[in-house]
């Protein structure tokens, strides 16, 4: 009865004296006997199903008994009510005066929904895990596609195009191999540790070699032992404490892009050496494009200018078997070339935008506007100057400089230090106490 019961009556029982369950059942029975009719009589009711067993739990203490009832029940809730009410009119137990009060009556029902209901949110987040979006399906399409590209070149981790590409570029692991191939880089090859093997030492002869390493101690290894026993070209190395494996797709075309050639480094003790000579160098110094044989859209190809209209110029591997030629004057149209994101108006090739483009259009137009940009002068987000600070908070990426066409407040500072940009450029010094030290302030009338 208790498991196709609809409702169960708990009742507390408090006796004077010492009784045993036998006596609680036969007060029961005995003093609710013809109480409530002959339609609710509790042993008819019993023999019907319609009430199940009556369970007393009961224990004495101190010359006294304590106790709980519980009564099943099928019956419909006035009918449960009433008879939990009849528990109540029961005034001795055995020898013994007792006092019987009703403390709740349970819904099963309600438990059951309570269970139910929690059951299924378990089962629908455990859908909802296991359920593949669209958006999840081209990713992992994606992801298993470039798995697939990593190849075995001599017993090392490489991209398909190693073989036969006219540049490499030299990682550490499978795992920055990966990472290259993510973001459409088909010529990286892993030495495997900082013991260079000779088949990356005789893949480096003849080829531009850049060789992409973590600025850390294992990179300095690397790079001393692949100078000794091959041909070094270029040097990239990550930000500081990044691997090549945690950066992202701008910090990787930042780093191939502003490569130096090993000569003038040559003589650093270490990467973090290498890592100022490039900030110090820039763009200035990076002088082969051939490093990087990056997935590009046909789009992207058609838009590279053709071989006939360049002197000292690099080719660009793409992946549909084709080849652009870059003007060795502009290293960085070698990294813009893997990408398809600014074009000019004609369609003639990549835009390159500065610094310079943004405050001129920001505040030398008096455009009463805000803009935020990345390390590569590349627009991030743009609004209306009085919403600045809830534009700033609210950009996912953190932008390097913001330009805006208004007096520089404390607010923006403090918001633009909390965010971690390097420069507020402005067309007026504002009111404001103090300066974070982090934050430079650039005034532009």
């Amino acid at each position: 009865m208790q498991d196709t019961a609809k409702y169960l009556i708990h009742a507390d029982i408090t006796a004077a004296g010492v009784v045993e369950r036998s006596d609680v059942v036969g007060a029961v029975f005995g003093q609710t006997e013809g109480l409530l009719g002959d339609e609710l009589d509790l042993r008819d009711l019993q023999d019907s199903k319609k009430v199940g067993r009556i369970d007393v739990e009961i224990r004495s203490e101190g010359g006294q008994s304590f106790g709980e009832i519980t009564v099943a029940s099928g019956l419909d809730r006035v009918e449960t009510a009433i008879l939990a009410a009849a528990l109540e009119t029961i005034e001795q137990v055995g020898p013994c005066r007792a006092e019987i009060e009703v403390s709740e009556i349970e819904d099963v029902r309600s438990a059951k929904r309570r269970e139910v209901v929690e059951r299924a949110t378990e089962l629908l987040n455990d859908f909802e895990e296991k359920s593949i979006q669209t958006a999840d399906i081209v990713e992992t399409v994606r992801q298993q596609v470039r798995v697939a590209d990593v190849t075995d070149y001599e017993g090392l981790p490489a991209g398909p195009r190693v073989a036969d590409s006219d540049a490499i570029v030299v990682v550490e692991g499978r795992s920055d191999v990966m990472q290259l191939l993510k973001y459409g880089i088909k010529n990286a090859v892993a030495v495997e540790g900082t013991d260079v093997p000779d088949a990356i030492a005789d893949l480096t002869a003849g080829r531009t070699v850049t060789s992409f390493l973590d600025g850390d101690r294992g990179g300095d290894l690397i790079l001393k032992e692949l100078a000794q026993v091959g041909d070094v070209d270029y040097v990239a190395v990550t930000p500081s404490d990044k691997s090549v494996e945690d950066l992202s797709r701008s910090e990787v075309m930042s780093a191939l892009r502003d490569k130096v050639p090993y000569e003038t480094v040559a003589s650093a003790k270490s990467l973090d050496s290498i890592r100022e000579e490039m900030s110090q160098a820039g763009e200035s110094t990076t002088a082969d494009g051939g490093a990087v044989a990056a997935a590009t859209s046909d789009d992207a190809a058609d838009n590279q200018p053709s071989p006939s209209a360049q002197t000292g110029s690099a080719k660009v591997e793409t992946t549909d078997g084709t080849t652009s030629v870059v003007d060795n004057s502009n290293a960085t149209a070698v990294a813009d070339a893997t990408t398809d994101e600014e074009t000019t108006e004609n369609g003639d090739g990549p835009t390159i935008p500065s610094l310079s483009d943004h405050i001129e259009a920001v505040i030398q137009t008096h455009s009463g506007t805000a803009r935020l940009v990345d390390e590569d002068a590349t627009l991030l987000a743009e609004g209306d100057a009085d919403a600045v600070v809830s534009l700033l908070e609210s950009t996912e990426d953190v932008p390097k400089t913001v330009v805006i066409d208004a007096d520089c407040s404390q607010k923006l500072l403090d918001v633009a230090a909390q965010r971690g940009v390097d420069v507020v450029v402005a067309a007026g010094h504002g009111e404001y106490v103090k300066q974070p030290t982090a934050v430079q302030v650039r005034i532009e009338s």
